[in-house]
């Protein structure tokens, strides 16, 4: 088998699916990624048995075969050489990849293709697209949200559940709940649903956004879903579970609602930051006219500000993880952001203008 194509294009392929190698696996294949000339086409594939990367290029192929190639190795390789052509041959009888470009040669060890787990088929009947710039601007705004502790699989995952004609996302940690609907032009016609694995969608995330397609094309199997931009498929497993029910989680009614200038508030949280280390809490101060935002760390130091706000009730003083708030916040992307508050010991929420994006956040009890 022996494959030439541009180094230019070969380099964008493999940056692409060398994300889906594993970096931990013991078993060496996962390292790698296999290489497949069929009919005057190179196909790229890799899995870290999470989530599949696969792509294809135009390539000059002489035999058709197969054969893995360490697959960090490889990327940086290619990512390095000269302008011009690559010619990849293998012979089986060696078990070496005999890489060539100008005066560059390498000769790389592999592993046999049969060895290669086998990656999910996509069901093209099953595909439905959806517009590009929705899904991954409602992706953007729950994304942070996910939990990263394995111990509660169902949490590391995004809920995403196409009801209709609108598109709805929700994440959660425990700590802090995001949700976002959103309208669509187009969807599957009918109600589907499924917890995705919230680092596939962000691996979705990189590849759409070099994405020229105004459309993602989704399909949700029994045990996989698989995402497909502009020639690159993405499958991850689905993760099985029951999400939390978010509708039963949000409060009813709300003691204080209060719009601020969003970049403002935002501005004041992100210096308040800076002197919060390890659990110390953001203090928000509501008073009558004045919103005033603290924080003190022993051994580092302690920080004030105040600024202006339309706010006539109590006064009301509630603390919040800073990271949190702050990601709760950027995520609003309207001039005005609003705060519904119950009582220090009571979740809030954060909203925009609209309705169509909420995001609830847990309080830190506050010393004295």
């Amino acid at each position: 088998m022996e494959i030439t194509c541009g180094r230019d294009e070969l380099s964008q392929k493999l940056a692409i699916v060398s994300r889906g190698v594993s970096t931990r696996s013991a078993v060496q294949i996962l390292g790698g990624i296999l290489l497949r000339a069929d009919g005057g086409r190179l196909e790229l594939a890799a899995t870290d048995m999470e989530i599949s990367l696969r792509v294809g290029l135009e390539a000059e192929a002489d035999g058709d075969g197969a054969v893995v190639v360490p697959g960090r190795l490889l990327t940086d390789i290619v990512r390095l050489l000269s302008d011009g052509e690559v010619r990849l041959e293998y012979r089986g009888a060696e078990g070496v990849v005999h890489l060539r470009c100008g005066a560059a040669a390498y000769d790389l060890n592999t592993y046999a293709a049969e060895d290669f787990p086998r990656l999910p088929e996509v069901d093209h009947d099953q595909l439905f697209g959806v517009e590009r710039e929705a899904f991954l601007d409602t992706l953007a705004r729950v994304s942070r949200a996910a939990s990263r502790d394995e111990s509660r699989p169902v949490l590391t995952g995004i809920l995403v559940r196409f009801e209709g004609s609108k598109l709805v996302m929700a994440a959660t940690d425990s700590y802090r709940l995001s949700v976002k609907e959103t309208p669509l032009e187009r969807g599957p016609g009918r109600e589907v649903e499924a917890i995705v694995p919230a680092r596939a969608l962000a691996e979705l995330q990189r590849i759409s956004q070099a994405s020229s397609s105004e459309t993602i094309d989704i399909g949700v199997q029994e045990n996989q879903v698989a995402f497909g931009a502009d020639g690159v498929w993405l499958t991850a497993r689905r993760i099985d579970g029951q999400f939390p029910n978010y509708r039963q989680l949000l409060p009813e009614t709300f003691e204080v609602e209060v719009a601020l200038a969003r970049q403002e508030v935002l501005d004041v949280i992100r210096r308040a930051g800076l002197m919060v280390q390890r659990n110390s809490p953001v203090r928000l101060r509501f008073a009558e006219g004045e919103l005033t935002v603290s924080a003190q760390t022993q051994d580092v130091g302690e920080m004030r500000e105040s600024l202006p706000i339309g706010y006539a009730g109590d006064v009301i003083e509630i603390g919040f993880n800073a990271e949190f708030l702050r990601d709760g916040i950027e995520s609003v992307v309207d001039d005005s952001v609003r705060f519904k508050l119950i009582s220090p010991l009571r979740p809030g929420m954060i909203l925009g203008e609209g309705e169509e994006f909420l995001y609830l956040i847990m309080p830190i009890r506050l010393a004295g």
